[in-house]
């Protein structure tokens, strides 16, 4: 058994600033746990064909760790390839135990410390837990009927097997969102046949990408311009969220007639162009960045299934559709999500008094600023309840957390506590407040059903608001609001 002043588990770029930040404020006694044989997170993990960002690269990145990138919309090779670089530069390799697949965490209230249990790496004990899981680990598979009787070859985007020759193939992809809307193009012009099934349309708008050139590359490793940059960035995306929550003529007129002409621009075929175009409101749904999904769809061995063609059963020859077309494949392909909210920690937590935290979120998951929870001492989560981020980069919110738990664990070592805890009180006012202010927004009264909403019906992977509000939420840290121990 392993003693450490604080466990992240997780070595994305959750993990990744979590182990800076607590260098910050001078606790080197951390250990990385990363259930993989590799690190890296999703970007690591997410290595299907036409894997990239959908964030400007110069946002999408650490604050802390500025990186000539190649290309405005960095592909996954070149995000492996920063991660790497991050990895290396603050020595996090040597800080963190490969294998290790959390299967428990419990609270040793007599120590004060908690206990994490691995799958193959033993039991460690540490004073704070920074759960940095992230909220895109746990891949979906829907239960179709008869999925298990296929005898091709199947698999979910997640873990995409690059030893499969897809030369000439018969391929379905199941699903239309972001992953999707990546791989379609990408494989296309390679695969004899691709039948898309489409359980619903998102809208899309073109990707603004851009090549830099060398010497743009140059200045980039200025930080004065590369922050300049950034900052430009930010504004720009930040100004999304009027539309999502304060201004709808911002969304109709600005944004979704962007998406209608994108369509027209794109597809010639009436029928497609029906089949493509959402009936909810633009932004209720993620928004997808592509320039090149629809001339995909439009090509001669591409067939889109919507929904009233959608999967009947699969059977072994390949999927059987409801209006009754037997569709023989080669391969499935799953781009069928992950469990983002209900699912945002997989293992199971046990708090103070044997409360757990799948019981606390037997309603909906909820957290203070996302973060910490009444009843579970010293444990953080890095991209928690509501602290997802539709018009911007989710790194800069994941660093907004980090703002808070270094002033709470800065504070509880300042006192000589041995551990903070969010008061129920102010979990539960802050909880409120999100979702008073959530019944505002798009993604409450737009019209559809995401993975943005719990099985509750709430909306829990988003947050809000302005992220800079968050930022300043999480900075302003009220030890009122928390009891030291």
């Amino acid at each position: 058994m392993q003693y450490h002043t604080a466990l992240i588990i997780g070595s994305g770029f959750g993990g990744q600033a979590a182990a800076v930040n607590l260098r910050r404020i001078g606790i080197e006694d951390f250990l990385i746990l990363e259930r993989r044989p590799w690190m890296g997170g999703t970007w690591s993990q997410n290595s299907y064909p036409g894997a990239a960002v959908d964030v400007q690269s110069p946002l999408y990145s650490l604050s802390f760790e500025p990186y000539p990138w190649t290309q405005m919309f960095a592909e996954q090779h070149e995000l492996v390839e920063y991660t790497n670089h991050v990895l290396a530069k603050h020595g996090l390799r040597d800080k963190t135990r490969l294998d290790a697949n959390v299967t428990q965490v419990q609270w040793d209230e007599a120590r004060q410390l908690w206990q994490v249990d691995t799958e193959a790496a033993g039991r460690f004990e540490a004073k704070y837990v920074i759960n940095a899981s992230g909220p895109l680990s746990t891949p979906v598979i829907p239960n179709f009927k008869g999925r298990d009787t296929f005898q091709g070859r199947s698999f979910h985007t997640n873990a995409w097997d690059h030893g499969y020759d897809l030369q000439g193939k018969r391929v379905a992809i199941i699903g239309s969102g972001a992953s999707a809307a990546q791989v379609i193009p990408a494989i296309a012009p390679e695969v004899g046949q691709l039948h898309v099934f489409q359980r619903t349309p998102h809208w899309v708008l073109p990707r603004p990408d851009h090549t830099f050139s060398r010497f743009e590359r140059a200045l980039l490793k200025n930080r004065v311009i590369y922050k300049a940059l950034r900052t430009a960035i930010y504004w720009g995306l930040e100004s999304r969220i009027i539309g999502f929550k304060y201004s709808k003529t911002m969304l109709n007129v600005v944004a979704q007639q962007a998406a209608l002409k994108h369509i027209r621009r794109q597809i010639a075929d009436p029928k497609l162009r029906e089949a493509v175009t959402p009936d909810y409101t633009i932004g209720c749904k993620r928004i997808i960045l592509s320039s090149t999904l629809y001339p995909a769809l439009c090509r001669p061995n591409v067939q889109l299934h919507p929904k009233d063609d959608g999967i009947a059963e699969i059977n072994a020859r390949g999927i059987l559709t409801a209006q009754g077309q037997q569709i023989d494949l080669d391969l499935i392909v799953y781009s069928t999500g992950y469990d983002a909210t209900d699912g945002v920690v997989s293992y199971p937590v046990i708090g103070k008094g044997g409360q757990t935290l799948q019981g606390f979120w037997a309603d909906y998951p909820r957290a203070y600023l996302g973060t910490a929870m009444p009843g579970f001492p010293n444990l953080f989560i890095v991209t928690g309840p509501n602290t997802g981020i539709g018009h911007t980069s989710a790194i800069f919110v994941i660093e907004a957390q980090m703002e808070y738990i270094r002033r709470a664990i800065a504070a509880t070592q300042k006192q000589g506590a041995k551990a903070i805890e969010v008061k129920a009180e102010a979990e539960a006012d802050y909880t409120a407040m999100i979702h008073r202010e959530m019944t505002q927004t798009v993604w409450h009264a737009g019209g559809c059903n995401s993975w943005y909403k719990s099985k509750s019906g709430r909306v829990i992977a988003m947050f809000p608001g302005f992220s800079f509000t968050f930022r300043q939420l999480a900075r302003a840290f009220k030890p009122a609001h928390h009891r030291f121990s």
